[in-house]
This record gives structure tokens, sequence and C-alpha cells, in this order.
């Protein structure tokens, strides 16, 4: 950077040799502050008078617009004569925001990071467990087939027959011993000439015991295996990209307990909700009733519960349970200390900070706090106040996993809303407060499942898989006694 810069000092101009002999120093003052020194010996005058004059007072004012220019180019105090007010501490801002975001973005790829080596170590187990099957088929020995024996003849069935009036013809011919044999000829000539296609095999089948611990679908044990997706229906416009689908498990008059109802979560307005008599209908488009919600919900965190929607109002904490009867608000609490808004959702994000469910316990919030640090807490709620009754806070972070549901007081936790293939990864049960890692195969059909909640009303998982309505059935396995 070059500097042309013109002084007048002592009321000369510089010329000839002075400009030759002109210095310029650079340091730091007592107070720290970069300070510019120029040195010009004049040619005339062996000292500057000590009154002041319009020469001076042009000095001061050229020294000034130095001082001004000097201080834009280097980011320092705004404040001095001639510079806008906040141009330093904007520059300090931009900044500022520059490295929130960077810091912002690293803490998004370190997270990324973190799900994928989960996704990997799922992998990785269920490749070993596939080895270990491999290997202990591979070592087992084949079963031995029994041949099949046929029956011994009886002395009746030696003696030959001679066809009644009524009978078939060929029955004589399949019975006709051999004249010239013996009686072992007579044996041999009725099981080795006839047709072996006339001959019936009969073979034992055996019944074979269940074991015990066999997966029932009516009981309330961990959670086996998740089927393929059926898809119900495809929304019609962008606004079905993702959102809610649900099932009352106890309905209330004047609604059926088919009724179900849909909500569509993509915009700010969200307010319209969706019912349908039955699933045909839905899978039809036909809605036969339209609620509008007094207050905006947000995200896909809704669930149906004795005849009311609970949600989260949006771009807050509080927690809304709507009378569907009487279409009116019954009920609003805020939910102590949760994060909302974008500040603890799930990895695909949609503001998912608040997550309600329904399973054959009551009603959950899947949520964190500031306290937990991002982890992921469960809180079991009051369905008439909204007041938490008990929570749990568990050890794995919300936003590293891209969805959850409760199914008999347990939490599941699903590694990726995008993989076409990828596992359920981590189940919690708040009965024993303990939880643990697990490999249970899961396909996201469509490729981006914003919504997966347990329908205690079908006893299956509801979700919306990039506009996608689909469903899934599910295993169980038996309740252990305590």
């Amino acid at each position: 950077m070059f500097f042309l810069l013109s002084f007048c000092l002592c009321g000369l101009l510089l010329q000839g040799e002075a400009q030759d002999r002109a210095s310029l120093w650079r340091g730091n003052d007592r107070s720290g502050r970069c300070q510019y020194t120029f040195t010009i010996p004049s040619p005339v005058e062996s000292s500057c008078p000590q009154t002041g004059g319009p020469e001076m007072d042009g000095l001061k004012a050229r020294l000034s617009l130095l001082e001004v220019l000097v201080s834009q180019l280097s980011g320092g105090d705004s404040r001095l004569p001639g510079v806008e007010q906040g141009a330093g501490a904007r520059v300090q801002s931009d900044l500022q925001e520059a490295l929130n975001r960077a810091v912002e973005e690293k803490n998004l790829l370190q997270s990324e990071k973190e799900r994928l080596e989960r996704e990997l170590k799922g992998l990785q187990f269920r490749m070993e467990e596939m080895r270990r099957e491999t290997e202990r088929l591979r070592n087992k020995p084949c079963p031995q087939q029994t041949p099949v024996v046929p029956p011994s003849p009886t002395l009746q069935d030696r003696v030959p027959k001679r066809p009644s009036s009524g009978s078939n013809p060929m029955s004589h011919l399949m019975t006709r011993p051999n004249r010239q044999g013996d009686s072992s000829s007579l044996r041999d000539s009725a099981w080795q000439r006839g047709s072996p296609g006339f001959q019936e095999l009969k073979a034992a089948v055996t019944e074979v015991p269940a074991p015990e611990g066999n997966d029932d679908n009516t009981g309330c044990g961990e959670l086996l295996s998740v089927a393929e997706p059926v898809t119900h229906r495809k929304a019609d416009n962008i606004a079905g990209k993702y959102g809610i689908w649900m099932q009352d498990p106890e309905a209330v008059s004047p609604y059926g307990p088919n009724m179900l109802w849909r909500i569509d979560a993509i915009g700010s307005e969200i307010r319209q909700m969706f019912g349908y008599e039955d699933l045909e209908q839905l899978s039809k488009g036909f809605p036969s009733k339209v609620l509008l919600l007094p207050e905006l919900l947000e995200s896909t965190g809704a669930t149906l519960y004795k005849g009311s929607l609970y949600y989260q109002r949006r771009n807050s904490r509080t927690l809304i349970r709507y009378d569907l009867a009487s279409e009116s608000i019954a009920a609003r609490r805020e939910l102590p200390h949760a994060g909302f808004h974008g500040q603890f959702p799930y990895s695909w994000g949609g503001y998912t900070d608040i997550d309600l469910s329904v399973d054959e316990k009551g009603l959950w919030a899947v949520y964190s706090t500031n306290k937990a640090k991002g982890a992921i807490v469960i809180s079991q709620l009051n369905p008439e106040s909204l007041e938490v009754k008990k929570s749990w806070e568990t050890n794995i972070r919300k936003n590293s996993v891209a969805n959850s549901f409760i199914i008999c007081g347990k939490l599941y936790t699903l590694a990726s809303y995008a993989s076409r293939e990828t596992i359920i990864n981590y189940m919690y049960d708040t009965e024993t407060s303990q939880g643990k890692a697990v490999a249970i195969p899961f396909r996201n059909k469509y490729g981006y499942n914003s919504m997966i909640d347990y329908s205690l009303a079908q006893r299956k998982l509801f979700a919306w898989d990039n506009f996608h309505i689909v469903s899934y059935d599910i295993r169980l396995g038996r309740q252990q006694a305590n």
C-alpha cells in the first residue's frame, strides 16, 4: 500500500534536497496506539514559530485527515473526526458473524460425522452378526435324509384278484402276478412291474412347538422388527413435502374410531387440519372435515389422544390441547426449559424441537434443554393439564438422530432420515431408566422421512416420507415377567 502525501510545514513547500532528507517513523506511544512521525528539515527557518496561523491550521487539518485515513485502512478507532460512527464496529461485527457461521458449520459437520460413525458401527455390527451366522450355518452338518421305504404288501395284496363287473379293468392289470414266478415273484411284481404313477407315498408331518419368547403383536415387549413400508397416498403439492398424519386411539364423538387426520407442515402459517372418514377416503384425498386451528402449529410433532389434538405452538415452548368436538383450546402450558424453534431439533431439521406422542402408557414429550446439553429428555404428561408427571434424561444427543417414537414406554431412535436402508439404533426403557444400542433394519422408501410415530389405534408406525403417507407393520416381543 502506497501513500502520496503532501505537507506544508512552517509555511514552506518541500523542494529539492529537503525531500531527499525527509524520514518517516512509526511506533507505539505510551498508550499502545500506533503513531506515525514525519521528520522534514526546513532549508530556511532554524525553528518553527511558536504562534499559530493559517499555515498551522491547515497543517492540523491535514494531519487530522491523515489520521482518519490511517484509522480507516487499519480498522482502528472509528470515533476519530471525519470517520462515520460505527464503521469499525461494523467490521468487527462482520468478522464475528463470519466466525460464528464457521463455528456453526463446524458443529454441523461434527454432528454429521458422529451420525455417520454411528451408522458405520451399526453396519459393522450387522456384518459381524451375518458373518457369525454364516460360520454357524457352514459348520452345521446337513441333516441326513431318511429314504422312503414302501410298506411290505400283506398276504391279501399278494393274491391276484379278478376284476369285478363294476371295477376298473386296469386294476386287474396292476395286481396281476407273474405266472412263472414264485411267491417272491408275486411280491416283486406287485411293486416293481406296476406303474410308479399309481404308487402313493405317504410322508409324516411333525409339529414343531413355538420357541419360548415368540413375538406377540398384542403384547408390550421390545420392538423386534419393522416391515416394509406400505404407501397410502402422495401429496398433491409442495405443501405436502412433509407433514403429520394420525389416528385417535380413543376417539370421542362426533368422530368415529376410523377417522384419520392430516396436517401439511410446510410454511409458517400451519393451521389447517383435514379429517377423513377412513383410510380409503384418505387414500383418495376426500376430506370430510376441515378444522382451522386457533393458534399456529410448528413442525411435525403433533398427536391425537382422547378427542384432543396436542401440538406445539409456533416459535414457543408452549403446548396446546385443542378439543376437536368444541373446536377450541382446552389447555395450554409451557414445557419447562424445553428448546424450541431450532434449538434442539432432530437431524433433519424442521424445527422438530418438541415431539409429542401417545402409546399404551399415555402422553409423552420428547425434547431437550440447555441443562441436558442437547441430550434427549423424555417427559410423561398429564393429558388434561399438560403438566409434567415425570422426566428421564438419556445420553443420546437429539440432533444426532433422525427421529424417534415411543412404544410401551420405550423410546426408539432412527439413525437416518435420508438413507433408504438405515436402522433403529437406540432404545431407552423408561421403566428401568436404562438405554442400549440396537440395530433394527428400517427402510426410508422415498428418501426423506420427516415424521415417524407409533399409532396405538392400529399398532403400526405412521410416517411421512418425501410427499408420501406410509405405514409400517411391526413385531413386538412378549412382555417380560417381573
